[in-house]
């Protein structure tokens, strides 16, 4: 007689339902599975399937919102270049720098990075400078892919696609 039965009685006869065999031991039971772990070919080729449906209905999606940034980040370096070009103006009587080496060479530079030639960010700068004017070019390395349009700022910070 089992501590369980002489504190409540003894048990009453249960009948259980069990797909797996169960194999006494002493005092208690013990349930012997059998060899079937694991997932089937059907169950793995769904989840596959699922994680594929969301692959094809993200991506897109994440292609498009890096594009976007490209171009945002485009258009915030051209204002930067543009502000600093104003600032440089304003500090040296109306007169624009002649070379990018005057905006980051200053102490303290106006712009940190000499962004002129550089392919950044899946656009490539090109600057063009005078005392009088400066014009500043962002073009997408692949239009539709890097970024979506060219754009322009000119002397006064206008920016145009």
């Amino acid at each position: 007689m089992t501590a369980i039965d002489k504190q409540f009685g003894p048990a009453l006869p249960v009948r259980l339902k069990m797909s797996y065999p169960l194999v006494m031991e002493g005092d208690r039971s013990v349930k012997i599975r059998s060899a079937q772990k694991g997932f089937t070919l059907v169950e793995i080729m769904i989840v596959v399937a699922i994680i594929a449906l969301l692959a094809a209905i993200a991506i897109p999606n994440i292609i498009r919102a890096k594009i976007l940034a490209n171009d945002s980040l485009a258009k915030a370096t051209l204002r930067s270049l543009s502000t600093a070009s104003e600032t440089f103006a304003n500090a040296n009587a109306g007169n624009y720098p002649t070379d990018i080496t005057s905006l980051t060479g200053a102490t303290p530079p106006f712009i940190q990075l000499n962004y002129c030639g550089l392919a950044y960010s899946g656009f490539t700068y090109s600057c063009t400078m005078g005392s009088g004017s400066y014009t500043y070019i962002a073009e997408p390395a692949t239009v539709g892919t890097t970024g979506t349009t060219t754009w322009t700022i000119s002397t006064g910070g206008i920016i145009t696609p």
